[in-house]
C-alpha cells in the first residue's frame, strides 16, 4: 500500500507537534524507563521523539522500506534504543512482551481495530495505555491552493483514483466507539490547531508519500505532472501556501 513511498515519507511528512509529545510524556510519566510499542510506525515520526523518554522502544510496520528509513533516521539522531520489526499489527501479540505505552500515529484506521485492541489488553501494563493520533490531510481540499493540487491530481490520475487518503470502510466508525468496547474505555481527547507553510517542493514530496502510490501511477507522466503542478502553484505567492492543521490525539487507559 505504501510501497515506494518511504523515502518521501521520511523527508516530507510533517512530524507531530512538540506539545503532543510533551503531553504524552507527562500523562504516562515517561522517565527513561519502561517500554514503548509504536504500531504502524512508518519512518518513526512518533517512535523517535518518544524513544528518548523510555528505556526501550519497538517500532512495527508492514512495509520494510519504512523500517529501513526509520532505522536511518534513528542513526542520524543518535537514538539507539529502538528495535524495528516487520510485522502486521493483526499478528499481535507475538513475542513483543509488555509495554507501558502503545502509540498509533496515522495508522489505527488501517487496522482490524477490535482485534488489535483485544491483543493489546494483554500487552499493556496496568499503569499504561494507548495514544492514537491522526491529523488533517494536505490533499483534503479546504483552500484554493489545495483545490488546485486536487484538480491537477485528478487530471493526471483520472476518475478511478481518489487523491485523498483512502481508508478501509470500517474506519467510518469513530475510534472512540471502538475503544468503548475494549479494555481501554477511559478516553481523553487532545486537539492541536496551527498553521503550516508549504513550499512547492514539499507539496510534491508529500504527495509522493501517500498510500495512493502516485509516483508509480504516474509512470512516464511524472515529469509532466510535476511541471503542471509547479506552474499552477507558482501563480500564487508563497504566503498563500498555508494549511490549517488539526492534530487530534486520543489517550486511552483502563481507568
Amino acid at each position: 500500500m505504501f510501497a515506494g513511498t518511504a523515502w518521501y515519507y521520511a523527508r516530507f511528512r510533517p512530524g507531530y507537534p512538540p506539545e503532543l509529545i510533551d503531553e504524552v510524556v507527562r500523562r504516562f510519566r515517561l522517565d527513561g524507563t519502561g517500554r514503548l510499542l509504536d504500531l504502524g510506525c512508518g519512518t518513526g515520526q512518533l517512535a523517535l521523539p518518544l524513544a528518548r523518554h523510555v528505556g526501550e522502544a519497538v517500532g512495527v510496520d508492514p512495509e520494510a522500506e519504512m523500517l529501513q528509513e526509520a532505522a536511518a533516521q534513528a542513526r542520524a539522531a543518535g537514538i539507539t534504543n529502538v528495535t524495528w520489526t516487520l510485522d502486521r499489527s493483526g499478528d499481535l501479540p507475538g513475542n513483543f512482551g509488555r509495554f507501558r505505552l502503545v502509540t498509533m500515529g496515522r495508522s489505527f484506521h488501517w487496522m482490524d481495530r477490535d482485534q488489535v485492541l483485544a491483543a493489546l489488553a494483554g500487552m499493556v501494563t496496568d499503569d499504561g495505555g494507548l495514544v492514537i493520533v491522526g491529523d488533517s490531510c494536505l490533499v483534503q481540499a479546504s483552500t484554493p491552493w489545495q483545490r488546485m493540487v486536487d484538480a491537477v491530481q485528478q487530471r493526471f490520475l483520472g476518475p478511478d483514483h481518489n487523491p485523498s487518503h483512502a481508508a478501509p470502510t470500517q474506519a467510518a466508525e469513530g475510534p472512540e466507539s471502538v475503544l468503548a468496547r475494549s479494555a481501554f474505555q477511559h478516553v481523553e481527547r487532545f486537539t492541536y490547531e496551527f498553521s503550516r507553510r508549504w513550499t512547492i517542493e514539499r507539496i510534491i514530496g508529500y504527495l509522493y508519500s501517500t498510500s495512493i502510490p502516485l509516483r508509480h501511477l504516474l509512470g512516464d507522466q511524472r515529469s509532466a505532472f510535476e511541471h503542471t503542478l509547479t506552474d499552477a502553484l507558482q501563480e500564487l505567492s508563497d504566503a498563500d501556501l498555508v494549511e490549517a492543521v488539526t492534530v487530534g490525539a486520543l489517550i486511552a487507559t483502563r481507568t
